[in-house]
């Protein structure tokens, strides 16, 4: 198939809003975290604030952290007030500061460290926990305020009027809980064990402690937040173990559809190769699961986890589309209509896995093709060349990871979404690629949004009209390529 297909999307049309995942009214809910170290985290221990994003998200809740400050996480800086080495009387200026000229919805106050035993310091403490909450309301009459009963720890004698603090914490909340501003207790205490949930200073959370903290406020805030339109289940199966990294799949399957065997899609999430999260595709594999396709957000290894380069990024994403061919029968899939699809690093794993030769993992049976069987492209960084994108060891060696400079008559059928203000892939080189692919006689349709950047959305805010245009022409070019789910055009 031959096509010189360029398309601009002008309208914002209404009636494309109903393909999206996530309803364009939904809540999007501000988060303050407030505390000292335990909050900020750190470079040798944890804190609760990614693990808790990735609870609210996968539950269908739309969450910003913010604050004056940030530290990175999985899918890259996550803001808040948390101040390493500052007692609670310190955090009342810091709250009183940034809530004079920005705004928030929730605040999780976790304070109370950062005095000695001796001091007898219960009091001021409970004090300025009060202020932090005046200032809040002041703020936003009303706000949802949660006061954790702070975690217990090992460092004794300094800290053993952490439980007379939580008792008269218990008390403050009680006191100032109202049914227009909310004041909630959560206790941290309550199942936590320094000896197992901190590192070597029995202070800080390790990954267990913060996974145990970011279920605490998980468990309180969803009962007063607004209920989600849509929750997110899929089944997450592994597909890969390398270096002691379980790699997985996250799996949509559709409901109530013909025996028949479906197309699959397979999503890879952007980062720059080095953050990013499965997480990122749920709502697309959603909407495509509802349409009857086997929809799949695929992990794969980065450099902020895993130390690793695009190469390694890359042989995982064909390890991936080889995995779902050689599972097919279970999955339900048709192993001659599998597509990849990502966005901007993640696109770039995409079109590999359907353009560039090798970076296969040797150990696999190379009998099953880790090629897809056709390409759905996010402003997909696809010129990894000196001129284009990508960090240096991958432009040194561009000839074996470049889509660009791999193309040759095989390419799959291609669809490469691209705002016309993208940052990092300029319209030429989509327009460059997409000639490439038609000069080797494949198929490729470029769709430009006017305006927009490198995303074109932001996938962490949910529904926008941009997100509801881009998997309208999806679905159309899948139904224009052969590809349709069951459930298309319904």
């Amino acid at each position: 198939m031959k096509s010189s297909r360029v398309k601009i999307i002008f309208g914002l049309l209404a009636f494309v809003a109903c393909s999206c995942a996530y309803a364009t009214d939904q809540k999007l809910y501000r988060i303050l975290s407030v505390g000292d170290s335990i909050t900020e985290g750190g470079k040798t221990f944890d804190n609760y604030r990614y693990p808790l994003w990735e609870k609210l998200f996968g539950a269908g809740y739309l969450v910003e952290f913010v604050g004056s400050h940030s530290s990175e996480s999985r899918v890259g800086p996550l803001r808040h007030e948390g101040h390493g080495g500052k007692n609670a009387e310190f955090l009342v200026g810091a709250v009183e500061n940034y809530l004079r000229t920005n705004s928030a919805d929730i605040v999780l106050i976790h304070s109370g460290h950062n005095h000695t035993n001796t001091e007898a310091p219960v009091p001021r403490i409970v004090a300025a926990t009060e202020k932090m909450i005046r200032t809040a309301r002041a703020a936003n009459p009303k706000i949802i305020v949660l006061v954790a009963q702070v975690i217990p720890s090992g460092k004794l004698p300094k800290y053993e009027y952490s439980p007379e603090l939580n008792v008269e914490l218990s008390k403050l909340v009680a006191r100032m809980n109202s049914t227009e501003s909310p004041v909630l207790a959560v206790n941290m205490a309550d199942g936590f064990d320094w000896r197992t949930d901190t590192i070597a200073d029995h202070v800080h959370p390790n990954q267990n402690g913060a996974e145990k903290m970011a279920a605490k406020w998980f468990a309180v805030l969803t009962n007063v937040m607004e209920k989600p339109p849509q929750t997110f289940h899929p089944k997450i199966v592994e597909y890969k173990n390398i270096d002691d990294t379980a790699l997985t799949l996250h799996i949509f399957s559709p409901a109530n559809s013909s025996a028949k065997p479906h197309s699959a899609i397979v999503f890879f999430f952007g980062g720059g190769w080095s953050v990013g999260t499965p997480m990122q595709f749920y709502p697309e594999c959603a909407h495509f699961a509802a349409k009857g396709f086997v929809a799949i957000s695929a992990d794969y290894r980065i450099a902020s986890v895993n130390h690793t380069t695009p190469f390694a990024s890359v042989t995982d994403g064909k390890s991936a589309i080889r995995w779902v061919r050689q599972h097919a029968a279970e999955l339900g899939v048709d192993p001659n209509r599998i597509v990849a699809a990502g966005a901007s690093a993640g696109g770039q794993v995409a079109a590999a896995t359907g353009i560039v030769p090798g970076l296969d993992e040797s150990s696999e049976d190379m009998s099953v093709s880790s090629k897809p069987n056709a390409l759905l492209l996010w402003y997909a960084v696809v010129d990894n060349g000196p001129d284009g994108y990508g960090p240096p060891e991958m432009k040194k060696r561009f000839q074996e990871i470049s889509p660009l400079h791999n193309l040759t008559s095989n390419a799959p059928p291609t669809l490469l979404l691209l705002g016309t203000k993208d940052q990092y892939v300029p319209v030429k080189t989509a327009e460059l690629f997409k000639s490439r692919i038609e000069q080797g006689g494949g198929h490729c349709e470029l769709m430009l949004f006017p305006g927009a950047g490198h995303p074109i959305y932001e996938w962490r805010k949910g529904a926008s009209l941009l997100r509801a245009e881009a998997l309208a022409a999806a679905d159309q070019f899948l139904l224009r390529i052969g590809f349709a789910g069951d459930k298309m055009g319904r």
